[in-house]
C-alpha cells in the first residue's frame, strides 16, 4: 500500500528562526492561490492564506489577486512562486489554465494566449512587491519540499490538472509537461485525471485512472520513488505500491525555499 502523507507543517511554527531571510512562498493554482512566509529553515511563520482563482485571468489580474492574497502576511525579504505551466528564466512559456475564458475545459481566448506567452512573471512580482523573485513550475517547487535526494524521484500533483517534476540525486531535471501528453482514449493526462474528470466519472473510476497513470510514469522513467501531492492527493485510495508516497499539499508552499538555495533549480 502507498505510504501515508509526509509530515509537513501547514500552520504556525513555534519559535521561528530569525537567523536568515524570510521568503514569501506563493502557490499559484488553477482553482486557488495560496501563500505563506517561510523562515530560513523553510518553516511557515503563519497559516497559509488562500483565495479562489477567478477567470478569465490575464497576467495583471493575477498580480492584482496576489496583492490581495499577500496583504495580511508578515514582512518578507524575497519571493518564490510556483506556477501551473512551463516556466523558464522567470518567464511563462505556457499557461494552460489561464488562457481559458472560464477555467480549464472552457474556450481558449487568443488574447489571453498572447498575453501569457513569454510573460515575465518574476519581473512583475519584483515590481509589485519590491523584492527579488524567482518562479518555477508548481510541481517542481513542491518537489523541493519532499524529495530525499536519493536516485530518480518523481513528483506528480493532482489538482486542476496533473503536474510533474523529476529529480535525480536531489537535482531538478528539465521540466516535462507530461500533463499534455496523450494518455488514454485520445485524451491527455490533464483531461483524464484532472479535477473535472474526477467530478465527472466519480472517485472509483478516477482512482483507477490514477493507478494506470502511475504505472505509465514508472514504465517511462523507472523512478526510485514517486510522491503524489496537490489538492486531490487526499482522494487517492488505491494501492499504488511501495514506491509511492502521498504528501501534504502544503509542500507547494514549503518547497519555496528550494528556489533560493545557492544553486537554483533548473528553469528558475
Amino acid at each position: 500500500m502507498n505510504e501515508q502523507p509526509a509530515e509537513l507543517s501547514s500552520g504556525p511554527v513555534t519559535g521561528p528562526s530569525d537567523a536568515g531571510p524570510r521568503t514569501l512562498a506563493i502557490d499559484i493554482g488553477g482553482t486557488g492561490l495560496k501563500a505563506s512566509v517561510l523562515d530560513d529553515k523553510g518553516a511557515m511563520l503563519v497559516d497559509r492564506v488562500r483565495i479562489p482563482t477567478t477567470y478569465p485571468l490575464a497576467p495583471q489580474a493575477l498580480i492584482d489577486a496576489l496583492r490581495t492574497l499577500v496583504a495580511p502576511l508578515p514582512a518578507f525579504d524575497r519571493i518564490a512562486a510556483g506556477f501551473p505551466g512551463m516556466v523558464r528564466g522567470g518567464r511563462v512559456l505556457s499557461a494552460p489554465h489561464f488562457v481559458t475564458q472560464d477555467g480549464p475545459g472552457t474556450r481558449i481566448v487568443p488574447l489571453l494566449v498572447a498575453a501569457w506567452s513569454g510573460y515575465d512573471l518574476a519581473a512583475a512580482l519584483e515590481k509589485e512587491f519590491g523584492k527579488p523573485a524567482r518562479v518555477a513550475n508548481d510541481a517542481d517547487l513542491q518537489g523541493g519540499a519532499v524529495v530525499k535526494g536519493e536516485g530518480l524521484e518523481v513528483v506528480i500533483t493532482l489538482g486542476t490538472g496533473l503536474g510533474t517534476a523529476v529529480y535525480h540525486d536531489g537535482h531538478l531535471a528539465p521540466h516535462l509537461e507530461l500533463a499534455h501528453h496523450p494518455f488514454r482514449n485520445g485524451q491527455t493526462y490533464d483531461e483524464q485525471v484532472g479535477d473535472a474528470a474526477r467530478k465527472r466519472v466519480g472517485k472509483k473510476k478516477w482512482n483507477k485512472r490514477v493507478q494506470e497513470a502511475v504505472k505509465n510514469i514508472d514504465a517511462l522513467l523507472f523512478y526510485d520513488h514517486l510522491y503524489i501531492g496537490g489538492g486531490n492527493a487526499v482522494q487517492v485510495d488505491v494501492d499504488l505500491g511501495p514506491k509511492v508516497t502521498i504528501v501534504d499539499n502544503s509542500a507547494g508552499i514549503t518547497g519555496g525555499l528550494k528556489l533560493w538555495e545557492p544553486e537554483p533549480v533548473a528553469g528558475v
